[in-house]
């Protein structure tokens, strides 16, 4: 069992930036010391709660304080920038990193973000296809490069002197390019069999209910047995929102009362969901009126808490429920009380996942064993 990091930090509006921004960094730099496997930071634009607006710009401040935990994009939003500025930044924070960087991509789900980008009424899941094509196509390519789609058109021609370098685009550190990975958050995603189809690796999204995150697997094997690929349950990335306490009390009060960041979190969520129709990813039943996906229901369902047994044991449920995924994702949120947001991830690292690691020792690791 693996133990990662992912963070799209919903901080409280008026918190100051800098401060918020500096425990965010602080959560990264602790998941490195504890020998946290990945650590992932969103980002959006136009948000006052959710504030890292480029994780290009924050991983690259954090590349040469960590040592040995793997950097990830989660995600660049691709239809939000230019093919070939994402191109070049990726390319030098890979370099930046020696090569410990996972290239995290999607579509971007903030309305807001789209609408100020100006493709809010465009087709953004063509922008995004065409987007990172060209980003591979920039990579494996040479200038001039000479692209050409719907969106963009990609070209040095008329400015190339060779000689100098000058019309090249830096091509990334690992050859040939950073792993790609693709956050999940729809049932039975047709986006998760397209990502394996192509060699690209599934997060299943910390706001995604069991029930439907149990559908993510099923997909994945499709998309990798079209490729010829063996399906590893190690590469299958799931997320969830955990507290993790020295007592049952501590943590569910941490989790659960109001002015807890749990309640915070999902509070933002469940606002910006219901104003996109977008409450189907909370439904155990699709035909579930959307006055009864209330707050309660939304954190009874998406948050574990509880000392450190309590935790492994319920991990260990939700693995009954979602399949024998082995790589588990903690999801970061607003250090509140700062000793309890570092204390949860220090003993999630420290002693659940020994506990986890210990109790799926003797599993098989790919879906054909």
């Amino acid at each position: 069992m693996k133990l990662s990091f992912f963070t799209m930090p919903i901080h409280p509006v008026g918190k100051p930036y800098a401060q918020s921004l500096s425990e965010d960094r602080e959560a990264f730099l602790l998941a490195d010391k504890l020998g946290y496997a990945e650590a992932y930071c969103g980002e959006h634009t136009t948000d006052q709660a959710e504030i890292i607006t480029s994780c290009v710009a924050f991983l690259a401040s954090l590349a040469y304080e960590t040592k040995n935990i793997r950097l990830g994009t989660g995600t660049v939003n691709m239809p939000n920038s230019h093919p070939a500025r994402i191109a070049a930044e990726v390319a030098m924070l890979d370099h930046m990193l020696e090569g410990r960087l996972n290239f995290g991509i999607s579509p971007g789900g903030l309305m807001s973000d789209a609408e100020v980008f100006g493709s809010i009424d465009k087709d953004r899941n063509a922008m995004f296809v065409e987007s990172i094509n060209m980003v591979l196509d920039i990579w494996a390519g040479e200038a001039p490069y000479n692209l050409k789609g719907e969106f963009w058109e990609i070209s040095t021609e008329r400015t190339m002197m060779r000689d100098i370098g000058q019309g090249d685009i830096m091509k990334p550190y690992q050859d040939p390019h950073p792993p790609i990975v693709g956050t999940a958050v729809a049932p039975f995603s047709k986006g998760v069999s397209a990502m394996a189809e192509r060699g690209w690796q599934p997060i299943s999204g910390n706001f995604l209910l069991p029930k439907w995150a149990a559908t993510h697997w099923p997909k994945y094997v499709e998309g990798c047995q079209k490729a010829g690929i063996i399906p590893d349950y190690a590469d299958w990335r799931v997320a969830k929102n955990i507290c993790v306490a020295d007592d049952m009390e501590t943590a569910r009060a941490y989790a659960r009362d109001p002015g807890s960041p749990y309640v915070l979190y999902y509070s933002q969520l469940l606002t910006k969901m219901r104003a996109g129709n977008r409450l189907n990813l909370f439904k155990e039943d699709q035909n579930m009126p959307d006055d009864e996906v209330t707050l309660d229901y939304v954190l009874d369902r998406l948050v574990i808490h509880g000392d450190a047994d309590s935790v492994a044991d319920q991990i260990l449920e939700l693995r009954e429920e979602t399949g024998p995924f082995k790589h588990l994702v903690y999801a970061g949120h607003d250090w509140t009380d700062y000793e309890l947001g570092r204390k949860s991830m220090i003993l999630m690292g420290e002693k659940v996942l020994p506990l986890l690691q210990e109790a799926t020792k003797a599993e098989p690791i790919n879906a054909a064993a």
